[in-house]
């Protein structure tokens, strides 16, 4: 394989600097990548795309790299170093993620998930979101809709929605009756699983943000959200935490038939 491409820029992010130190390492002990692909166990590709940012190793790659180059916990405090910073790139990172996971687990207390918005209403947030980029944020936001659907039930979407988000008036009266006509499709597909939490369940874990968790093949992610972007958790310890948050959350939400009756008595107001 060839290994003539330029190494990625250390000053981005603690990301592309662990992509860096591990080329340098392995150039510095003039191996090759089938070599250190050997040493940690994995083909020599995917060494390559950990070099070039493309993968994100894991805690057991870098014991190996320590083992191996006899750097101690450097490899790995790096790597825990660059889950804890800011990335930068996170939004594409995670796109990545979801397009590999196998369920999804969401909760939104103020709009929609994506997942489940129809196209006018997608517009009307990308139009106070993102107003001077609208056109391509809605592109990228209908792909990843898309590529949901198209794998059909390989994947799952488990929602918990905030009674507040359909109260909300996305659009105008016309938009947001369509996207609760949507909504009720949604959640009579096999993939779906849509629970209201209603106001009537007062506080709860929910309120300081979203949350998302992504099961993978081999681990989870997660997802914080926050003013001005969210934060992507690859940390085993935080992620669980993000997890039992979610089922916390869930145990305020109603059944998945009272949820739809909720969702019907908003929509019959647009009668």
């Amino acid at each position: 394989m060839s290994d003539a491409r330029e190494p990625m820029d250390p000053r981005i992010s603690m990301w592309h600097f662990l992509a860096f130190f591990m080329r340098f390492w392995r150039v510095k002990a003039g191996m090759t990548l089938a070599q250190v692909g050997r040493a940690m166990g994995l083909a020599p590709s995917t060494v390559c795309n950990m070099e070039a940012g493309r993968r994100r190793p894991q805690d057991d790659h870098m014991r190996l790299l320590d083992k191996h180059y006899g750097t101690g916990l450097l490899f790995q405090l790096i790597l825990w170093f660059a889950r804890m910073a800011h990335d930068p790139d996170w939004g594409h990172q995670f796109v990545k993620y979801e397009e590999k996971a196998h369920l999804i687990k969401a909760y939104h207390g103020q709009v929609i998930p994506l997942i489940l918005q129809n196209e006018q209403y997608t517009m009307a947030c990308v139009r106070e979101v993102d107003p001077k980029d609208c056109e391509a944020s809605l592109t990228r936001r209908t792909a990843r809709k898309e590529a949901f659907f198209e794998r059909g039930t390989d994947v799952e979407l488990w929602a918990l929605l905030d009674e507040a988000a359909l109260t909300r008036e996305v659009g105008g009266p016309e938009v947001m009756k369509a996207q609760l006509e949507h909504l009720l499709t949604m959640a009579d597909l096999p993939q779906v699983s849509l629970r209201i939490i209603p106001f009537k369940s007062g506080a709860y874990a929910g309120v300081d943000g979203s949350v998302q968790v992504l099961s993978l093949e081999s681990r989870d992610v997660a997802y914080s959200g926050a003013q001005n972007g969210g934060r992507l958790i690859e940390t085993p310890g935080e992620v669980r935490e993000m997890s039992v948050k979610f089922d916390r959350i869930g145990a305020k939400a109603a059944s998945l038939e009272a949820s739809r009756g909720i969702i019907e008595r908003y929509l019959e107001s647009y009668e």
